[in-house]
């Protein structure tokens, strides 16, 4: 059911103009017999000519409400100003075109069919205005006893007049409530769907967050316990592995970031050559796999330079992956070059070429879509989420730039950007790369955490560095021990059994006012960090933690309090 432009007309809407229509036409009948009882056949015939056309239009309204409306609208207009000039001025019959004027509301939409709404609202004060001009002879006036007109056609008039226009008010306040509590309940059905979709993203966050806790904690104890220099290597690619996934799932699971570029970018010095050392070796198995050839080329001539070299590490690594992903035969190459460079700015080139199968012209602009791929038979044939080069175009934009393609299928393809950056001292760098200090005195850290890979990593960091950790399995034990012990710091998990961190910390906070409580969060969205601060607790570090920002937070609190 459609209407004149091709909408779908709403059952709500045809039902209306069904009742309508019927009522038009038993009105029509039954004011037919009153005419005749006191007229005679005249204006009777008339009337029931106008039943007949309002049984025709409730007989179609079902298949074509755009036609029936059309059919009640015009015939109810011509009805009513042929009655009114058939009674003339005394009978106050034209009173009803007010209905007539506020008819269009009712059974066109005003969204989506306005001029209909007009064209039909302005009708009825035309023919009102025809009216009057022909001092109520548009028609030949009848010969009605005035008697009658003014005591019996007249209340007649002015009683129907009032029960229409009540109808209509009566009826837009339906229509207004009915629509308040359709919006009410649509917000708060999205309310919902997105408390819903919150929830279950924070529960997948949780879910990978643990064991990749585990791969960076490890890797970085590994690291720190004098390896062999043939392991040096390896252990460094791991734990750059882990931090690359991490960003990866923030980016993922941080929806906003997703949607938007509002990326926060925290530029620390760089030597490229030494940050990106890790590219090739972590790409290089796959292409082996391939038998295609893995190429990094890096400008010397390129300063240190002020970089946020995670989110760039970041670029890198989905583009690459893709070109290795869809190159077959020939190379992959990483070039970053050196265009530009004055006495504080360097401009720099980044490229990443490949000999692939290529990218349409006429997709050229989809693939920064999120989920989206060059093709249905892409992921069918080399996998992926679509999700990589949407993160990478929100990455560079932040970074104030804009990605290019250049691309021919067959022939392979050429993702480049350039960014201007500060140029660093290397002063800079070799205090940025200083190995931090701790100063704990066999300080007493009590650590609330399920897991127990966690647990295991998180005890050897801080034992590590000179501090005292005791264990609760759950937000109730962690609540008697501190009734019981005294301690230095609480490192605190949010989502535990029996008792989670939230209710645990509320607990603590009844009796021990100054004790720090660090949160350990695996949630990256603004309601845990505001309930986190609800809590009581004077912190939070995401999981996974980098260890030298959980060791740096303990020691700030520590010596704090």
């Amino acid at each position: 059911m459609y209407n004149y432009k091709g909408h779908k007309t709403s059952a709500r809407r045809v039902n209306m103009i069904y009742t309508m229509c019927n009522v038009g036409m038993i009105s029509s009948l039954a004011f037919a017999a009153f005419c005749y009882y006191i007229q005679g056949l005249g204006i009777s015939l008339f009337l029931i000519f106008l039943a007949a056309v309002y049984l025709f239009a409730a007989s179609i309204t079902k298949i074509k409400p755009a036609l029936a409306r059309l059919i009640f609208i015009i015939s109810f207009n011509i009805s009513v100003a042929v009655i009114a000039s058939y009674f003339g001025r005394g009978a106050s019959f034209e009173l009803i075109l007010m209905y007539a004027i506020g008819l269009s509301f009712i059974i066109f939409s005003y969204r989506r069919e306005k001029e209909m709404v007009i064209a039909f609202s302005i009708l009825p004060v035309t023919l009102w205005i025809i009216l009057y001009f022909t001092d109520f002879e548009l028609l030949k006036n009848s010969s009605v006893n005035p008697d009658i007109i003014d005591t019996v056609i007249y209340p007649i008039s002015i009683l129907t007049t009032l029960i229409l226009v009540s109808f209509q008010l009566g009826y837009y306040i339906y229509l207004v409530s009915g629509f308040s509590q359709l919006v009410h309940s649509k917000k708060q059905a999205a309310i919902d769907a997105s408390n819903a979709k919150t929830n279950f993203l924070s529960t997948v966050s949780h879910e990978i967050r643990t064991p990749l806790n585990a791969v960076i904690g490890l890797s970085h104890i590994l690291g720190e316990n004098n390896p062999r220099e043939d392991q040096k290597q390896n252990i460094e690619a791991l734990n750059y592995s882990g931090k690359i996934l991490l960003n990866l799932l923030n980016n993922v699971l941080d929806l906003s970031k997703m949607q938007s570029s509002n990326i926060n970018l925290d530029h620390v010095p760089t030597d490229l050559t030494s940050a990106l050392k890790q590219i090739k070796k972590i790409h290089e198995t796959n292409c082996i796999q391939k038998k295609i050839t893995m190429n990094l080329f890096i400008d010397d001539e390129i300063p240190v330079i002020w970089l946020d070299i995670v989110r760039y590490n970041q670029v890198i690594n989905n583009l690459v992956t893709n070109a290795i992903k869809f190159t077959n035969k020939g190379s992959v190459t990483v070039r970053i070059t050196k265009e530009h460079i004055d006495d504080n700015q360097v401009k720099i080139i980044t490229e990443v070429i490949d000999t692939g199968i290529g990218i349409p012209k006429d997709k050229h602009d989809t693939i920064w879509e999120a989920f989206t791929q060059a093709s249905a038979s892409t992921n069918r044939l080399y996998g992926g989420t679509g999700l990589g080069l949407p993160i990478v175009k929100n990455i560079v934009e932040a970074m104030g730039s804009k990605i290019h393609i250049d691309s021919e299928v067959g022939k392979g393809s050429r993702f480049h950007f350039e960014i201007k950056t500060n140029i660093a001292t290397n002063n800079d760098l070799k205090e940025s790369n200083k190995v931090n200090t701790y100063n704990f005195n066999q300080n007493k850290i009590l650590l609330v955490e399920d897991n127990q890979i966690n647990i295991m990593v998180c005890k050897q960091i801080l034992e590590k560095e000179n501090l005292v950790v005791e264990t609760a399995l759950n937000g109730l034990e962690a609540v008697k021990m501190v009734k019981k012990n005294k301690y230095d710091l609480v490192l605190m998990d949010i989502q535990m059994p029996i008792m989670d961190g939230y209710t645990a910390s509320t607990e603590i906070r009844k009796f021990n006012k100054t004790i720090p409580i660090i949160a350990l969060s695996a949630s990256v969205f603004m309601q845990v960090k505001d309930r986190i601060n609800k809590s009581g607790m004077n912190g939070f570090i995401f999981k996974p933690f980098d260890p030298d920002d959980l060791l740096s937070q303990i020691e700030h609190q520590i010596n704090q309090s």
